[in-house]
């Protein structure tokens, strides 16, 4: 029989009714002629709830403890899945992480997932099992303990179940219909992508864009997971939300796929810094001690042997950045003259594996933010994308902007 996996979100899952209504799904795809994995998180709100009571009674917690407690959020929907499954005459069964097993790192509450033996889980399939209902996040380590996988990690835990079983295809399901060129709220003609390459859908997921974990498409584009991402709460059909595929499945696509944007990014200058051999990992050494997540880089030309470093980083973090240079400039380890951080910033790019092909994206881009009256203060760019930091106050005008230059409301 061929393998389908289904990942149903917190959202989708969140009340009886909603597992009745997730279940429905699953029976459509038995009924089809798949051995389904189905994949659940928490219901919404649970994790949450769980994290809190175990602050609020050991701040400083053992993490083996804490994930004893916040993987049990999963077993409930799993569990309730199982029985409304086979309420409807489906033979399923819950699985829990160290019963499939899904074997783990010991890094308890951010565990990574090292391998998933498909031997117990294939046994009941040829017994007649037609739905495995695994509870997601979770998995076992070495020392035979219960592990979570940190941020993400149902939506990774269907990814590495898909790649183990070599299913058909990942569906993952959540209360967005699919990957659109740009955030809907921003403009009204943002569109559906019928199909996404992984390493577009890579590049949106890491610039904000909140339908996939990046871990989960990393791992589907190493294993060739083919993904689609749909909503719960519509009625299923064949056209039904976004693959995630290769390239090479997609024909022809626009040169750009999507225009993303990061609203609270922060811009930080070094004043004055002296332009000598090792002063970037002087002073990126200490930013990355101290967890700052850099991301643009820009070095001015020197004169007199001195030179101005800027960076970007998230806007929480301009705080923890300005003490790490202080400490470091204390210490003796480098020297500037100012700090200056402009923290009314944004980041938007255009993304696209068109881009490699075709020449005059970047150009076409910083001609449309220009006759917008749009500054531009920092410019990267990679093979696939380009991004821009601009004013936050212009981060929706050079959003719609883009949309409409690159005509992303039109099929490629």
């Amino acid at each position: 029989m061929p393998t389908l996996v289904m990942k149903f979100g917190g959202t989708s899952v969140a009340n009886l009714d909603r597992i009745a209504r997730a279940a429905k799904r699953v029976a459509v795809e038995v009924a089809n002629g798949y051995d389904v994995i189905v994949i659940v998180s928490a219901m919404s709100g649970k994790t949450n709830e769980l994290v809190g009571w175990v602050n609020e009674t050991s701040p400083l917690y053992d993490a083996r403890e804490y994930d004893a407690i916040v993987s049990s959020g999963e077993n409930v929907t799993a569990g309730l899945m199982a029985l409304r499954l086979q309420e409807m005459d489906i033979p399923a069964r819950s699985w829990q992480g160290w019963q499939v097993p899904v074997m783990t790192t010991s890094a308890h509450s951010s565990a990574r997932i090292e391998d998933i033996p498909t031997d117990n889980l294939a046994a009941k399939f040829n017994e007649g099992m037609k739905v495995a209902v695994v509870a997601g996040f979770q998995g076992v380590s070495p020392e035979g303990r219960i592990t979570t996988l940190g941020r993400g990690g149902s939506d990774t835990t269907a990814v590495a179940f898909a790649a183990a079983f070599e299913a058909e295809r990942c569906d993952i399901y959540t209360d967005v219909d699919g990957v659109y060129t740009t955030d809907p709220r921003i403009t009204s003609k943002a569109r559906k992508l019928d199909k996404i390459a992984f390493e577009e859908m890579l590049e949106l997921a890491s610039l904000g864009a909140k339908v996939l974990q990046t871990r989960s498409v990393e791992l589907a584009m190493r294993y060739k997971v083919r993904l689609r991402v749909l909503s719960s709460f519509e009625e299923p059909s064949a056209s039904a939300g976004t693959l995630v595929c290769d390239e090479e499945e997609i024909m022809e696509s626009n040169v750009v796929a999507g225009v993303a944007y990061s609203r609270d990014e922060a811009k930080m200058t070094l004043i004055s810094v002296a332009d000598r051999p090792g002063i970037a990992a002087a002073i990126f050494g200490p930013l990355s001690e101290a967890g700052v997540n850099v991301d643009m880089i820009v070095q001015n030309i020197s004169e007199e042997g001195r030179t101005d470093m800027t960076f970007s980083c998230p806007v929480d973090q301009v705080m923890r950045a300005e003490k790490a240079m202080q400490e470091a400039k204390d210490k003796g380890d480098i020297n500037y003259h100012d700090l200056i951080a402009d923290e009314g910033v944004a980041k938007v790019s255009v993304v696209g594996i068109g881009m490699r092909s075709h020449t005059g994206v970047a150009a076409k881009m910083f001609r449309v933010l220009s006759n917008e009256g749009v500054n531009i203060k920092v410019i990267t760019t990679s093979e696939i994308k380009i991004s821009v930091l601009i004013d936050r106050k212009y981060m929706e005008l050079a959003v719609q902007a883009l949309h409409d230059a690159f005509e992303l409301d039109k099929a490629g």
